[in-house]
């Protein structure tokens, strides 16, 4: 296995070209493209998540789309064994891993490990959802307060989703969150990493991801919304967060026109990419910073060499 190789991982806000990135770095020095987007893995969502189409996908080897059925369900730990497996195996043919996508908790798995922390029954984490809806945030983080003080400044009290999955864990585990925090270890060490992230200014952002959502429309996002509709998925797998279903699914319902529809699936996609960018704020602090404009000039310069840990390091 090639060991001094780098691993390149490439994120930014959904919308702002990664795929095409890592297709033009991946020519450039001759390396291999896995999978890195949470909703990319199902295999009968083309169209709605963006997946690179075979156009796209020619000459370069892409690893990891396609590869879930939407009625399975698919968590981190599942996509990180995966991903560690191609890593290992792109290595061995002595080509470089490219990890592109926008899913912040897969590169977060991959670059601190995974917590290791027991399922935790859907019933049981149904009932704290209810609890923080039933008392709000502000009150809902206080008593969070109150059961484990480690979590005091750890991150932003409006922070629902992370201050709902803390709750749960000591709760349930006994055992605050950022205990099991620190026995996590990652598999490779934090050097082997060049972390790129597609850094767009919220304004050029708007205007492609409206342009998305036309060209989505355009190439078949009503046809594949209602061969999703046919297969009656359950409501609690995570592919019904597709942002264009339950749009797609109201026009085709006749509640609203289809100019309203786009505009539903653009609004969503900007709040999804502010999460992105957030999280990418307080999480992704030491990742290099690529200007979109200048992406053409990055990858020119960009020298095979200079991927080595020996130079890097």
């Amino acid at each position: 296995m090639d060991k001094r190789s780098k691993i390149i991982l490439i994120s930014g806000p959904t919308a702002s070209g990664k795929s095409n990135f890592a297709v033009k770095i991946a020519k450039k020095i001759n390396g291999e493209i896995i999978n890195a987007d949470s909703m990319q893995v199902y295999k009968q969502l083309k169209i709605l998540t963006a997946r690179p189409n075979k156009q796209e996908q020619k000459n370069i080897k892409h690893h990891m789309y396609g590869v879930v059925d939407i009625n399975k369900k698919f968590s981190t730990g599942q996509w990180l064994k995966l991903a560690i497996k191609k890593i290992k195996e792109i290595k061995k043919r002595k080509k470089i891993p490219i990890l592109v996508g926008g899913t912040g908790l897969y590169f977060q798995s991959l670059i601190d490990g995974l917590v290791k922390i027991p399922e935790i029954p859907l019933k049981f984490r149904n009932k704290i959802r209810w609890i923080q809806k039933k008392e709000g945030q502000k009150k809902f983080y206080k008593k969070l307060l109150q059961i484990d003080p480690k979590v005091k400044d750890k991150f932003d009290s409006n922070d629902t989703q992370r201050t709902i999955r803390a709750f749960e864990i000591k709760s349930f585990t006994k055992v605050s969150m950022y205990d099991w925090l620190e026995k996590t270890r990652s598999e490779f060490d934090d050097n082997e990493f060049l972390k790129l992230y597609i850094d767009f200014k919220r304004e050029d952002l708007i205007k492609r991801i409206s342009l998305r959502s036309i060209k989505m429309i355009k190439n078949g996002a009503i046809k594949e919304v209602k061969k999703f509709i046919k297969l009656k998925i359950k409501k609690d797998l995570s592919v019904n967060r597709v942002i264009g279903i339950d749009e797609l699914t109201q026009h085709l319902d006749k509640k609203i026109e289809l100019v309203q529809a786009r505009e539903l699936i653009s609004i969503k996609t900007r709040q999804y990419a502010k999460r992105q960018a957030t999280w990418a704020r307080s999480r992704m602090t030491s990742w290099e910073k690529i200007n979109p404009f200048k992406i053409t000039d990055y990858i020119k310069n960009l020298k095979k060499s200079a991927l080595k840990l020996d130079q890097l390091t």
